[in-house]
């Protein structure tokens, strides 16, 4: 069931959402609240699970990593044993940004950043492809990113 928030802590989850860095006297000022009440509900809203964790967005190729690729995986038996005996590699493998069980033809859909076409063609053959019940790996490789924006969108989220 969903949480109930008023137009307050929408506005609030918008800004942090947006710049996580804030302070909390600058979110404060932007949400229309002294810092004190403003504080609690930033703290409500991490109570109730809403915020879940401040991160900061990195520039991947600035940082060397300028290929990024996603790898669509079928596995041979969909068990819940071995969802979960996949999703435990998963979590291992450093460049495996972003791992999502799908319905349809493929079974997860991973977002791989990688320096290098190879170091990508590495993992791909010697990680993923043999990793146990893996039954096919279909990848594609990313020309640029269109659009990045990380979270929901609010907007529509409130209404």
């Amino acid at each position: 069931m969903p949480v109930r928030l008023d137009p307050l802590d929408w506005r609030i989850l918008k800004e942090l959402q947006g710049d996580g860095r804030m302070t909390n006297v600058a979110l404060a000022a932007r949400v229309g609240l002294s810092a004190p009440p403003c504080l609690r509900r930033v703290r409500a809203l991490e109570e109730a699970g809403l915020i879940t964790g401040y991160t900061v967005l990195l520039d991947e190729p600035v940082l060397g990593f300028n290929l990024t690729a996603f790898a669509m995986v079928g596995l041979h038996n969909q068990a819940e044993s071995e969802l979960r005996e996949f999703e435990n590699l998963v979590l291992g493998w450093p460049l495996v940004r972003e791992a999502y069980m799908l319905s349809g033809e493929s079974d997860y859909m991973l977002k791989c950043v990688a320096p290098e076409l190879t170091a990508f063609q590495q993992f791909v053959l010697n990680e993923l492809t043999a990793a146990p019940n893996v039954a096919s790996v279909k990848t594609f490789l990313t020309i640029r990113r269109a659009k990045r924006e990380p979270g929901v969108p609010i907007s529509i989220a409130e209404k």
